[in-house]
């Protein structure tokens, strides 16, 4: 059994799941990205979350036990033989990840059930959006600046997400993400996205690549185009076989693939090494991403971040 301590990375296995693997069977759980989400605002107890959120006992026990066995979590205790869910170091990292998912459905997806809340940043005390940069260089990058491709424990086959829980497509009624749920919140949909990215276009490819059955990657893929993540054209080979390729609104959520891929290589070795190495060839170094805010530049930090709801007209970033 693998140990995963809250406070340095785990050590995996010899040509078992790498951690991209072990990232995507994390946070591609709706439920453990609703409960991380919450807990990064600041819940801690198990009666809070049952308030928030339309969860089940059993279902909400069954993650926060995942959630601390995976070092996320870590149990303490209060008033009389009570416990509560503190996030770790390892879970507090996490929080460029939920971020970037934040300012992704602020800018991309128009109608929530709740009105998003306002991330204030408190170094300069203004709402921002993070940019993403490289943080060697600093410059803002997007996909196409940056190369990569796998590393030494890096294949398809390790990349698979390791399932962790029993997953459902939907959770009604906790939309506050709901497309960010859709694109991620399940293991099959976080493979197929993190594949495009890694210039899987065709059906045949996602399918033999990842190994995932055909019903599967066809609904995928029918629900991708339908958000509008995902775009069809003919194939350069055929014209009766279909393309399927990354818009500008699938682009767009690169910051959260790469900050998730990051959380994953700091959290997770495999002795090959790492599972993803990317370059910056702007300035010829290793690719790390870095969050900065688009008002004063400055890196952010987690506890610079502060959560706000949104007054009657705030700032809000303008649509494409």
């Amino acid at each position: 059994m693998l140990v995963h301590p809250p406070d340095r990375p785990t050590a995996l296995p010899a040509a078992g799941a790498n951690a991209i693997g072990f990232t995507l069977g994390l946070i591609g759980d709706e439920w453990n990205l609703l409960i991380l989400r919450y807990a990064m605002l600041g819940v801690r107890r198990y009666g809070g979350w049952r308030e928030a959120l339309p969860i089940s006992h059993a279902v909400l026990t069954r993650r926060l036990s995942n959630l601390t066995d995976m070092g996320v979590f870590e149990k303490a205790e209060y008033g009389s033989r009570r416990l509560e869910y503190r996030l770790t170091k390892r879970g507090r990292d996490l929080w460029p990840v939920l971020l970037s998912v934040w300012a992704w459905e602020a800018a991309w997806v128009p109608d929530h059930v709740e009105s998003l809340p306002v991330m204030v940043h408190r170094r300069c005390g203004e709402p921002f959006l993070p940019v993403l940069t490289c943080a060697a260089c600093a410059k803002p990058v997007r996909p196409r600046d940056v190369h990569g491709g796998f590393g030494p424990s890096g294949t398809w086959e390790r990349s698979v997400p390791a399932a962790t829980t029993r997953r459902r497509s939907t959770v009604a009624g906790a939309g506050m993400f709901p497309q960010t749920m859709t694109l991620i919140g399940n293991r099959w949909s976080a493979a197929i996205l993190g594949a495009s990215f890694q210039g899987l276009h065709r059906f045949r490819d996602f399918e033999q690549c990842l190994g995932a059955p055909p019903t599967i990657v066809a609904e995928r893929l029918r629900v991708f185009c339908e958000l509008g993540v995902f775009e069809q054209s003919p194939s350069a080979e055929r014209a009766d076989w279909l393309s399927y390729h990354l818009t500008e609104k699938g682009r767009a959520f690169f910051p959260v693939v790469i900050t998730a891929i990051a959380w994953g290589q700091r959290w997770y070795r495999a002795p090959e090494g790492p599972a993803m190495v990317y370059t910056h060839p702007a300035c010829g170094q290793d690719f790390h991403p870095r969050l900065r805010c688009d008002g004063c530049l400055v890196p952010l930090r987690g506890h610079e971040v502060a959560v706000e709801r949104p007054p009657a007209r705030s700032r809000r970033p303008s649509g494409p």
